[in-house]
């Protein structure tokens, strides 16, 4: 006689999903390895206050005043002069490129000014296409360059009431002057629609055909693991550049968003990137057995590409081994090639490392498509 609840039939099916799970790698190991990478990213990689950002001095002199400003710009712990050049030029070309954050720009007659009491002025350009990165920096820096020029004056009883009149730091925003977000947020959103969407549709194209049993049939057709992995990627090609035209044209109309750049040359790297994206989206499809494997794959990649790929959190505000993981993303590298293009108006030269980054990922998710594609076919 069958009862309303048995202990016995209970422990029979936890058991017999015990064993599922325990067959079912792929999601055993989302549900150990999502909150594990979680806790490690938002707890040691995310810092919304960067320190350390590369700069630039622009300077043909080297008196003591400009080394004691530039060492208690160091000291704040905000800024790091990796590069000292000679011309606007060439610090037009590192700010542009993304190398430096800041280009701080120290007059000829600027120690002869000092001297005189004449008020000296200092320039500081600052990229502002992430209006985040730059305001810890540039609000400590008035107080502090002043305080520190006048300190080698030997005033420093008088740094207090004369900090602001001893010298004048004039501080260009560039790129983004008004500080508006979306200028930031809208072009990286481009990257992350086209990363989710893409490697989400590729990565079930080939598991759903196991799931329907149509496999055998594909593979009966005499055609060789490349023509059908072109085969299932590149239609998908078409479907981005349909989002691609709707986030283009809503980020002109809806938004603002500046395009100062080349649009050949963001369309020829938005291309480069789709197609990484769809190559590994097919890579996932040989790895997983179902389509909620598949998708399970796309969301163990999406989760921490999305936080250490510079989109929510700063970039060079995460420690050096995120920055090192965060490299390993494409979507790391598309977003600092949209901002560069649209906001900056940057050429090839000026985005030929990210776009060679891209270039890369596309050869070896096509490598580790067909790898797997020939291992997945016995």
């Amino acid at each position: 006689m069958n009862t309303l609840f048995s202990f016995r039939r209970l422990m029979a099916i936890i058991t017999k999903e015990a064993i599922q799970m325990r067959r079912d790698r792929i999601t055993f190991a989302m549900m150990l390895g999502v909150p594990l990478m979680q806790l490690v990213l938002f707890g040691f990689a995310i810092n919304n206050d960067p320190k350390g950002l590369p700069a630039a001095l622009v300077t043909t002199s080297q008196d003591h005043y400009t080394r004691a400003m530039v060492s208690a710009m160091e000291n704040t712990g905000y800024y790091r002069f990796d590069h000292v050049v000679a011309s606007a030029e060439e610090a037009d070309r590192l700010i542009k490129s993304g190398a430096v954050s800041f280009v701080v720009t120290v007059p000829s007659d600027f120690a002869r000014r000092v001297e005189r009491g004449d008020h000296p002025q200092i320039l500081i350009e600052a990229d502002a296409t992430d209006p985040s990165v730059a305001s810890g920096a540039i609000s400590t820096l008035g107080t502090v360059a002043a305080q520190a020029l006048l300190r080698e004056q030997s005033a420093e009883a008088q740094a207090a009431e004369q900090s602001t009149a001893a010298l004048n730091v004039v501080v260009h925003q560039l790129y983004n002057p008004e500080g508006i977000t979306q200028y930031n947020i809208v072009p990286g959103l481009l990257g992350v629609i086209l990363q989710l969407t893409m490697v989400m549709m590729t990565s079930m194209a080939l598991t759903r055909e196991t799931e329907r049993g149509t496999m055998e049939n594909l593979l009966a057709m005499p055609a060789s693991p490349l023509e059908i992995m072109l085969g299932k990627v590149l239609p998908f090609l078409v479907v981005g550049g349909v989002q691609v035209l709707v986030v283009l044209v809503a980020a002109k109309t809806l938004f603002g968003v500046p395009f100062v750049g080349s649009l050949w040359l963001l369309l020829v790297s938005i291309l480069i990137f789709v197609l990484a994206l769809v190559l590994l989206g097919y890579a996932f499809s040989t790895l997983a057995r179902t389509q909620m494997q598949a998708m399970q794959l796309t969301f163990f990649f999406f989760l921490p590409s999305l936080l250490l790929s510079g989109f929510m959190f700063p970039f060079r505000g995460m420690p050096a081994w995120a920055q090192a993981l965060g490299e390993i993303f494409p979507l790391t590298h598309f977003l600092r090639i949209i901002r560069a293009v649209m906001l900056k108006g940057a050429d090839l030269q000026g985005v030929a490392t990210p776009l060679g980054a891209l270039m890369v990922f596309v050869a070896a998710y096509m490598v580790l498509a067909l790898m797997r594609f020939r291992r997945t076919l016995d």
